[in-house]
């Protein structure tokens, strides 16, 4: 079964976690565009969304929903997005797409974490996928330099601005062993807005689409 496929089916099957009166974080990529195409199934369940990108309110709009900002909201009873890659202890990597910001602050502010991804993305390891880093734009060589230090080769994204108007600087070469500390160093660098790593505050719940089959993995 291909990649869109698993997409999906592990989309599809984070639904039977929305509760009634559910207030939802809608997370932003191209699993989560299937998760949004299908929620009209559970839409009478849902209270309120809040989206984590630009990208994800027009299609929640177009979906019919009306999205509104978290501070309004408060605190979302659960948050579904997706992951850059994602380890069996469900610290990820995030922020292929760019929200990797705004997709950090509705997943602190959630009750309820659900990953969900095709079964490429599951590694022992993170650190294959290059790290997402948003950077206010001044500060571009002194966090590149810093991250040097660290072992990292950061690379500029090109023609790209973050929907807080900043950049990304992608970093290469690093092998992430302990996430919750890498992220937190990478934080305490002054520039960063925030970087894509997900440990501090992992997921709940991870759902990977597996060919015909859903596997799902618990927080330890």
């Amino acid at each position: 079964m291909n990649n869109d496929h698993e997409k999906e089916n592990a989309a599809i099957a984070s639904l039977d976690y929305v509760t009634h009166d559910c207030i939802l974080g809608v997370g932003t990529g191209s699993t989560v565009n299937y998760l949004i195409e299908n929620l009209d199934r559970v839409k009478h369940k849902i209270k309120s969304v809040v989206s984590s990108s630009v990208d994800s309110t027009r299609r929640l709009q177009s979906a019919g929903f009306i999205v509104e900002e978290l501070s309004t909201v408060g605190k979302p009873d659960l948050y579904i997005d997706g992951a850059d890659e994602v380890t069996h202890h469900l610290h990820m990597i995030k922020g292929g797409g760019g929200a990797l910001t705004r997709e950090k602050i509705i997943a602190n502010a959630s009750q309820k974490i659900i990953c969900i991804a095709h079964s490429a993305k599951l590694v022992d390891i993170l650190g294959k996928f290059p790290l997402p880093i948003e950077v206010i734009p001044m500060a571009k060589s002194l966090v590149a330099r810093e991250l040097a230090i660290l072992g990292g080769q950061a690379e500029i994204r090109h023609d790209f601005i973050t929907d807080n108007g900043n950049i990304i600087l992608d970093v290469h070469n690093l092998k992430i062993l302990n996430p919750p500390d890498l992220e937190k160093k990478i934080n305490n660098i002054a520039g960063v807005v925030t970087n894509g790593i997900f440990s501090l505050r992992s997921a709940d719940l991870l759902i990977i689409g597996k060919d015909q089959e859903i596997e799902k993995y618990n927080k330890e």
